[in-house]
Parts: C-alpha cells; sequence; structure tokens
C-alpha cells in the first residue's frame, strides 16, 4: 500500500509543494483536525493516517471516529500533530481519499439497509477506480456490503462472450474446470441457459438485467441449488423489490463507479506548544 500511497502524493506534490515550502519553516509544528460536513459513513482512516507520516514520520494521527462510524455534521474525525509542512502538503491527498472512500461507504450502507430483513447481501463489482481497488473494496465492507472478486484470479465468471467462443455454457465450464480449481460463475440471460447452467457443475449463477418477475420463476425454478446473484442497473429505489425476489446477492456497480465526495475539511488550529 506504500507505493499506491508514494503514487498518489507525486502526483499531487509534483516536485514539491512550493506555497508550502516558501512560507512555512521546515521545523515549523502545529495541529489541525478533519471534519465532517455531512452526514455519512466513515471510510479510509488507515489510508489518510499513511499519507501524513509518509511526509513525516513523526506525526500523530489520532482517529477520533474509526472507520464504519456514522458521521454528523461538524464532528471531528481525527486530530493531526505535527510537522506543519507535512499537514498541508498531506492535506488534499488524505482529503480526497477520505471523502472518496466515505462516499462508497455511505451509498454502501444506504444499499444494505434497502434489503434489511431480507436473505439478500450487497456485492461490489470490478467497476473501480484504478489503482484504488483494494480501498474501495474496503471502503464497501465498512459500509456493510461484501466483496465480489477482487481481481481475475479469485474467481472465474463466464459472460456471454466467453460463451460465444467456447460455443456452450457446458464447454465454458468445462474448460475452466479443467483449468482451475476456483469457484466458478456463469451469467445467463434467458430461462434457456439458466436450465444449460444448471447442467453443469457451476457454483453461482448471476441473472443479468432481467426484470422482477423473470427472477422470482429463475430463483422458484432453481430452488436453492446454487446461489444466485442479481446484476445490472441495480437503483436505491429498485433494489429492495429485487431483493423480495428471493435472490442470495445483488452487485452493484454504483458503490464504487458513482458514489461521489463526502465533504470533510481539514482546519489548521495552530502552532502545537
Amino acid at each position: 500500500m506504500s507505493a499506491g500511497i508514494k503514487e498518489f502524493l507525486m502526483e499531487d506534490v509534483g516536485v514539491e509543494d512550493i506555497t508550502t515550502n516558501s512560507i512555512v519553516p521546515p521545523g515549523h509544528r502545529s495541529t489541525a483536525i478533519i471534519i465532517a460536513k455531512v452526514a455519512g459513513v466513515l471510510a479510509g482512516q488507515k489510508f489518510a493516517g499513511k499519507i501524513f507520516s509518509f511526509l513525516d514520520a513523526g506525526i500523530t494521527y489520532t482517529e477520533v471516529k474509526k472507520d464504519g462510524d456514522l458521521l454528523h455534521p461538524g464532528e471531528t474525525i481525527s486530530i493531526i500533530e505535527g510537522l506543519t509542512r507535512a499537514i498541508l502538503t498531506g492535506e488534499r491527498v488524505a482529503l480526497n481519499i477520505l471523502q472518496r472512500l466515505s462516499a462508497t461507504a455511505s451509498l454502501t450502507r444506504k444499499f444494505v439497509e434497502a434489503v434489511e430483513g431480507t436473505k439478500t447481501r450487497i456485492l461490489d463489482t470490478r467497476k473501480t477506480t484504478p489503482g484504488m481497488r483494494a480501498m474501495e473494496k474496503y471502503a464497501v465492507t465498512m459500509g456493510g456490503g461484501v466483496n465480489h472478486r477482487r481481481d481475475l484470479t479469485e474467481m472465474a465468471l463466464i459472460k456471454e462472450n466467453h460463451i460465444a467462443v467456447a460455443g456452450s455454457i457446458s464447454k465454458a465450464v468445462m474448460l475452466v474446470r479443467k483449468a482451475s480449481m476456483v469457484l466458478i460463475e456463469v451469467e445467463v440471460r434467458s430461462m434457456d441457459e439458466l436450465k444449460q447452467a444448471l447442467e453443469t457443475d457451476v457454483d453461482r449463477i448471476m441473472l443479468d438485467n432481467w426484470d422482477t418477475s423473470s427472477m422470482k420463476e429463475a430463483v422458484r425454478f432453481v430452488n436453492g441449488r446454487v446461489p444466485i446473484e442479481a446484476s445490472g442497473n441495480m437503483t436505491l429505489e429498485r433494489v429492495r423489490e429485487v431483493a423480495m425476489t428471493g435472490v442470495d446477492f445483488i452487485s452493484v456497480g454504483a458503490l464504487t463507479h458513482s458514489a461521489g465526495s463526502l465533504d470533510m475539511s481539514l482546519l489548521h488550529e495552530g502552532v502545537k506548544t
């Protein structure tokens, strides 16, 4: 993770923070706080702390609020004590990470709450920001969601194009089984494909862009033989209706690609005594 932190800082700082280094003496020490400006769920504390400690090994980053905690406007999230140059130079990158991950955790929590009382679990997808996948998937778990596969090695997901190349669902599953021992999920677009998938030894079936009435029919037909995942255009307005069909999982790309940013500020509190 330290390599990612370094890259994030290099992207933002460039050769040096000219403004801060021109104004702040090298040994100047101070205290700052990060506050929430809106309500939400916090995520990213451990990454934000690493930003500042990368710039000042002796800095103190105190987590007043923990990842997964609910935030309210005006609440102090963390207290930073150390070299002022490190605090001011690291401010933007640390806030960017906290705001992005907290937005993901907050949106995930809304989806989780929307399906509360059902057996359905909310999954993320691989629709993540390049270089930030581990962070964003961590944020999903802070919001109560569950990680789908982290990379292409972790699980096989046989989709439409794979089936087209293999020639059939059964052939595609057979080829993966021959090559690996990983779990296999198959994406199906119709009841006919669903029946074909069930004739193989798949571990999970994905109903991609099905309407809710067809999902209910599929759940009845599968009858618990394998877990079922629903995917495609999942919104907060629709997700509970989908969960009520009896599917085991709902994957939501929006958790990581459309969460936005949870507003926060870093406030300088003066010279450290």
